[in-house]
C-alpha cells in the first residue's frame, strides 16, 4: 500500500504528465499553423505519450490501493517565436520532469517505498531519452538557422514519428 504523501506526491505527477500532453498540443497546434506538418507529427506524438505516463501512474496508484485524485491543468502557452523556440521549450520542459521524477524517487527511497522506487526507475530511464531526443531536435533546427530547406527536411523527417502507446523517438 502506498502512502498518502507518496500517493499525493503521485497525483501532482499525474497532473503534470497531463499538463505536458496539454502543452505539446498547443506546440502542435502552433506548428500546424505555421504549416510545419512535421513538427505537428512528432509534438502531437509526443502529447499521447505523455498520455501514456499519466495512465501508467494512474494505473500504479490504483493498484497499490491508492486514490487518484485529479486536479485542474494549467492552460500552456499558445505562441511560439519559432521552431527553435517549441524545440528550446521541450527541453526545457522535459529537464523540468526529470528533476521532478528524480524527486519523486527520492521521496520513495526516504519512505522505504521500494514498490514505488522500482515503478519509478522506468520513468527515469525515460527522461534520459527524452531529454536526448529533444536536444537533438534543438540542435538540428539550430544548425538549420535560417536556411528553409534544412528547416523543411528535419520537417519531414519528423513527420515519420508514430505512436506505438509508448512511442520510441
Amino acid at each position: 500500500m502506498i502512502s498518502d504523501k507518496m500517493n499525493k506526491a503521485i497525483n501532482d505527477q499525474i497532473n503534470r504528465e497531463l499538463y505536458s500532453a496539454y502543452l505539446y498540443l498547443s506546440m502542435a497546434a502552433h506548428a500546424a499553423n505555421i504549416n510545419l506538418k512535421g513538427f505537428e507529427n512528432w509534438l502531437k506524438v509526443q502529447a499521447m505519450e505523455e498520455m501514456t505516463h499519466a495512465n501508467r501512474f494512474y494505473e500504479y496508484v490504483n493498484d497499490q490501493n491508492g486514490k487518484v485524485t485529479l486536479a485542474a491543468i494549467d492552460a500552456p502557452p499558445a505562441n511560439f517565436s519559432s521552431p527553435a523556440d517549441i524545440m528550446k521549450k521541450t527541453l526545457d520542459h522535459e529537464k523540468f520532469v526529470t528533476k521532478n521524477i528524480h524527486n519523486l524517487v527520492t521521496l520513495a527511497k526516504k519512505e522505504n517505498d521500494y514498490a514505488t522506487d522500482t515503478h519509478l526507475q522506468w520513468f527515469v530511464t525515460e527522461q534520459i531519452e527524452e531529454e536526448k531526443t529533444a536536444s537533438e531536435i534543438l540542435q538540428m533546427v539550430e544548425m538549420a538557422g535560417k536556411s528553409g530547406g534544412a528547416l523543411l527536411m528535419l520537417d519531414h523527417q519528423l513527420a515519420k514519428r508514430k505512436f506505438g502507446g509508448e512511442a520510441k523517438n
